[in-house]
């Protein structure tokens, strides 16, 4: 008989990446952030949870694959350079076992690189087929991971909400990708950025979904509030329902400055031989422009507010990941036990992330989320692992609150995404969401030709809309890229739309963005309607 848990843990893990594919270009610099991803963060992540079902671990654990990274994760094109992107890894990882052979704490990890470097080859070529969706997939089915979906392009929907069709093409594209990528309609939705609008939930409901994430304020300031706060989800007016972060757990794990990835032990992610070592040396192993990048071969640990790091000690590391996890556990039993008896129901506490904090920024962090889950598995009784989907079906009868409007971003609204570095471009994307779908009425039944330009257009529309972009230009990091891109959509998704218009599509420079611009390659321009 199972005990009856005192309360639930939802971790929710945020994958998306924006969609960078550059045929055009033999290495382009910014598919790295979709090879660093891989080898990083989402091969550990699927060891992490094949290596709990071999074990007979019991975990649940929620994941959103958005639909432009399951697009890239499927490219011919971008699977072969990522290949040749970890054999070159391999190809340095070998020097620096021969580099380093006399000096043993570097020569012991430069051996744990190349080691890494081969199992992540072997594990992506043999073990997953050069499929990680699949492999996710056959994860969903075992019914221990649940994948949810997100917006089309990760579009940051209140800011799009001004032409409505552009947050119904988003959701529509999204959940028929989801669909036609893993046979089932999905359950959930991670709305990019967390960004939400009252109203929202209504378009929510009507393509199917049955639950969305939220920031913590955006339920507590709920109309009427709820009663539970963050720790029970609530329904909206449309019936969808929402769950909201819980601040304690999250801020535990992602801030550098108070969470667990700050610990001294744990690796310094921005001293990398790629900026450390000789330039003749690592020059065949930068970039092809000559720009020292990142190898992801990481010698320091990050020891503290100093510049004199120390070598990065494995062993202590994972020490210190066993011991965090132990604390993360401690305090959702307490937490769990203090909210309790004040509640009708089991609490659940909401912990979502961005995945590539775990591996790729935290470089323990995969492991911290493997020592997690045994330790909720063998050491307690009161706190047990949960998804929304079976929280929703074990507690089918929830408060009917209407959220208010709020993101995970800066202050908690919408300022990162419209300021003074990227206001321009909403009259743009508007201009152009009205025009997609005055096409949908102008060409109900298009020939051959006018439906793959009605289909690009829309390609190049959901393209434009990205939230990153947008984020980008916030940040101010790869800057003259992000407007680079958005302006290359608007201007594709123009001349097509005045092209269509005109009654006179040019063939070849269809074609030509229709291999540039290739996902969705079943999406269905009625979607904009």
């Amino acid at each position: 008989m199972t005990t009856q848990p005192t309360g639930y843990l939802c971790l929710v893990l945020h994958c998306h990446l924006p969609y960078v594919r550059h045929p055009e270009h033999e290495h382009f610099l910014e598919e790295n952030w979709l090879y660093e991803a891989i080898t990083d963060t989402y091969i550990p992540l699927l060891q992490v949870m094949n290596g709990l079902v071999r074990d007979g671990v019991d975990f649940r654990l929620t994941a959103t694959l958005s639909p432009p990274l399951i697009s890239m994760l499927r490219d011919p094109l971008l699977i072969s350079r990522y290949e040749r992107h970890l054999n070159r890894l391999i190809e340095l990882a070998s020097k620096e076992v021969r580099r380093t052979v006399s000096q043993p704490e570097f020569h012991r990890l430069a051996t744990m690189y190349l080691e890494r470097f081969l199992q992540s080859r072997h594990a992506f070529t043999q073990e997953y087929e050069r499929d990680l969706v699949s492999a996710f997939g056959r994860l969903q089915d075992l019914g221990k991971l649940e994948i949810i979906t997100c917006g089309a392009t990760h579009g940051y929907l209140p800011l799009l909400n001004v032409a409505p069709s552009a947050v119904r093409g988003q959701l529509r594209t999204a959940v028929a990708h989801y669909e036609e990528t893993f046979g089932r309609p999905p359950h959930g939705i991670w709305l990019p950025e967390c960004g939400f609008y009252p109203g929202l939930d209504e378009v929510l409901r009507d393509v199917g979904l049955q639950f969305f994430f939220t920031e913590s304020h955006g339920l507590l300031y709920a109309d009427p509030r709820p009663r539970y706060g963050v720790h029970a989800p609530v329904f909206c007016p449309a019936g969808v329902a929402a769950f909201a972060r819980d601040l304690d757990s999250s801020k535990q794990v992602w801030s550098a400055e108070e969470g667990y990835p700050g610990d001294p032990a744990y690796r310094d992610y921005y001293r990398d031989i790629g900026w450390d070592l000789d330039y003749d040396y690592i020059r065949p192993y930068i970039h092809v422009d000559g720009q020292r990048i990142n190898t992801g071969i990481k010698y320091f640990r990050i020891t503290g507010k100093t510049d004199q790091k120390q070598v990065y000690d494995r062993a202590r590391a994972l020490e210190q990941a066993a011991s965090h996890a132990g604390n993360f556990m401690f305090n959702r039993e307490r937490q769990v036990e203090w909210l309790a008896p004040v509640m009708d129901r089991p609490p659940i506490v909401v912990a979502p992330y961005d995945a590539e904090l775990f591996g790729h920024w935290w470089f323990e962090g995969p492991e911290w989320l493997d020592f997690l889950f045994r330790k909720l598995h063998y050491d307690q009784q009161a706190v047990k692992p949960i998804t929304p989907a079976e929280y929703l079906e074990r507690h089918d009868v929830n408060q009917v609150c209407t959220p208010c409007g709020s993101s995970w971003g800066y202050k908690g609204y919408h300022e990162v995404w419209l300021n003074g570095s990227n206001d321009w471009i909403y009259r743009h994307l508007h201009t152009a969401a009205r025009r997609m779908e005055e096409l949908t009425h102008a060409f109900p039944r298009p020939d051959g030709q006018r439906r793959r330009a009605l289909t690009q257009a829309g390609r190049e529309l959901l393209l434009a809309q990205s939230s990153d972009w947008a984020f980008i230009m916030k940040t101010g990091t790869v800057v003259e890229y992000a407007v680079k891109r958005t302006k290359e959509h608007l201007a594709r998704f123009t001349r097509l739309y005045e092209q269509l218009k005109a009654g006179r599509i040019d063939s070849a420079g269809l074609k030509d963005i229709e291999e540039k611009d290739n996902l969705f390659p079943s999406l269905d321009y009625r979607n904009f309607s």
